[in-house]
This record gives structure tokens, C-alpha cells and sequence, in this order.
């Protein structure tokens, strides 16, 4: 079974005489390694992604700033409104998005924060969104930060120090790189510029999850370009995703989904990234 197989089952089947052990990952070494069909499955969704972002982007170019609020059709505009326009444009396209992200201000600080309530002008917003082809069953993976109104200097410096690392994730990605060696690569240039990772008062920030992972029948997947991970092969998709993360400012991650190849890599993401959109 995999590592992560619930422990009270194994007990109970261990109670009834069966063997039970557990395999490292990869649990499916075969599917570490993805077709052109698979490919292009993933790319599939992965356009459907970005029309669902555009869609939410729409409705953020529409809204206008009133005071510390957004206003969408004459009421507020929620982090609800645009999770449910995300995910009915993939629902049009035939995917299936859990737990997608639209997090505003100190909600985008934790990364794993939903996010909930009015979106405020001139905060970040992170959007990640990672839907599954309900057809394929192939997932995509994208995330992206902007900006209803004008964003601080602080958080364009974020922003800037964010997009240098991911674009030097992306340039590394390719057949025999070790994922921890970039990883360890990526967090340099937000180190340089001034963004430390540790705890601020009782909270940890900055830098502090993986740089990318697996994509492909799972949202999550070996291999890990993280602190431990290992070597990449040629046909792996994976995403590359640095974020900052401070409650004074805001959060800023930046993710593509790429193809590991012989001398680099292809990226299947077409969403614009180059500068800190303020809508």
C-alpha cells in the first residue's frame, strides 16, 4: 500500500491475517513518466484553466473601487463570486475544480487558505486553480497573483522577486536536474533581495513550501522539487511555484505547469506573468 494508506485500515487488516506493507513513492512508477497523449491531455485542461482565470479577470476589470470595497452589479465583491465563476467556466468545459483558490490579503498567507469574504482594493490576490478534465481525468495547475486597484511598493518588490525565481525554475527544469538543487536555486534570488523565511510573530513567513510537484491523474504526484527531492526525467510534467508570504503585505505565487525534457523544458501555461497585473 502507499505511505500514506490510513493507519486504522491497515491495523484492521492486519487483525484479519493480512500482510500489509507499504512502498515508497512512486507508488505508480509507471505513471511517472507521461505520453503525448497524456500531454495533451493535460494541456487541455490546463486551457481550460486559463479561460476560467480570464473569466474571473473579467469580472475584476468590471468591478469598481468604492472606498475599502469592490463593488461587482451594485453589491460587493466576494472571493465567493469569483470561485463561482472560475468554476462554472470549467464546469462549461467539461472539468471539475475542488477547493479552488481565490484568497485576498492575509487570507493568500497561508497558501492553503481557501479564501472567504469581500475582495479589498489594492491587495494581492492570489488565484490557484486546479481542475480536473472530467472526460481525461488529467489535472492542470496554475496560480497567478494580481491586484484590484494599485498594488504598494512593497508588494510589486514581492511580485518582482517572486516572477525572477520562477523564471529561473522554469530554466532549470530538465532531464537529470535534482529537484532539491533547484529548489535550493529558486529561493535564491528572494533571499537576495531581501525576503527572509522564519517565523514573525508566531507565524511562519516568506518562503516556505516546495517549489513544484507532480501533475497528472493526481493534483499532487511525484517527483517533488522541494528539500527532497530527487532527480527529474525527461517527460515528467511538473509545476514551478514560488511564493512569498507576509502578513505586512500580502502574498505573491506565481505557477506554471512544464514538461521536463532532454535540454529543458516546455511550458504549457499561456497565462501572461511578466508584471504585476493591476486591474
Amino acid at each position: 500500500v502507499p505511505a500514506t494508506f490510513p493507519l486504522e485500515h491497515g491495523d484492521r487488516l492486519r487483525e484479519k491475517g493480512v500482510s500489509v506493507t507499504t512502498r515508497p513513492d512512486p507508488f505508480f512508477p509507471e505513471r511517472l513518466i507521461k505520453s503525448e497523449e497524456e500531454i495533451t491531455a493535460i494541456t487541455e485542461t490546463q486551457r481550460h484553466t486559463e479561460t476560467a482565470l480570464e473569466a474571473a479577470l473579467q469580472v475584476l476589470k468590471e468591478s469598481r473601487i468604492a472606498g475599502e470595497r469592490v463593488l461587482w452589479r451594485g453589491k460587493p465583491l466576494t472571493a465567493e463570486d469569483l470561485k463561482k465563476v472560475v468554476n462554472l467556466s470549467l464546469m462549461e468545459n467539461d472539468c471539475v475544480a475542488q477547493h479552488t483558490i481565490v484568497a485576498c490579503g492575509l487570507d493568500g498567507v497561508d497558501p492553503h487558505n481557501q479564501g472567504s469574504g469581500p475582495i479589498r482594493p489594492h491587495q494581492s490576490i492570489v488565484f490557484d486553480i486546479f481542475p480536473r478534465s472530467s472526460r481525461t481525468r488529467y489535472f492542470a495547475d496554475m496560480t497567478r497573483t494580481v491586484v484590484k486597484g494599485k498594488a504598494s511598493d512593497d508588494l510589486r518588490r514581492m511580485y518582482d522577486a517572486v516572477l525572477a525565481a520562477q523564471l529561473r525554475g522554469v530554466e532549470l527544469v530538465r532531464d537529470g536536474a535534482s529537484g532539491q538543487a533547484i529548489h535550493e536555486e529558486v529561493a535564491r534570488p528572494l533571499e537576495a533581495r531581501g525576503f527572509q523565511t522564519g517565523p514573525v510573530d508566531g507565524r511562519l513567513q516568506g518562503f516556505f513550501h516546495g517549489t513544484g510537484h507532480g501533475v497528472g491523474l493526481d493534483i499532487h504526484e511525484p517527483p517533488r522539487i522541494s528539500k527532497a527531492g530527487a532527480g527529474l526525467r525527461a517527460g515528467q510534467v511538473v509545476t514551478v511555484e514560488p511564493g512569498l508570504y507576509y502578513s505586512r503585505w500580502g502574498a505573491v505565487r506565481i505557477e506554471d505547469l512544464v514538461v521536463v525534457g532532454t535540454d529543458g523544458c516546455r511550458n504549457l501555461t499561456r497565462a501572461p506573468k511578466l508584471e504585476l497585473l493591476e486591474l
